[in-house]
């Protein structure tokens, strides 16, 4: 029988993808805020402000939609 846990791992991204806004540009060297506060960096021709979707030291794969954050606790 094969191993549950590692068909699950298997299936799941290694990289996954995220969105945040652009809080520094030094040519395509971003640093990118998410939601949660934290940050990440990735690479890309966007300007501060620009709300994209993200692979985290990845690339920047385009602009995300501005829409409202909600947070739920569960």
């Amino acid at each position: 029988m094969a191993n549950i846990y590692k068909s699950l791992l298997s299936i799941l991204p290694s990289n996954p993808l995220l969105v945040g806004t652009v809080v520094a540009a030094t040519g395509d060297e971003l640093r990118i805020s998410l939601p949660d506060g934290s940050l990440a960096s990735a690479k890309g021709n966007f300007n501060v402000g620009d709300f994209v979707f993200f692979r985290p030291g990845g690339v920047v794969e385009g602009m995300a939609p501005t829409l409202d954050f909600i947070e739920i606790d569960v």
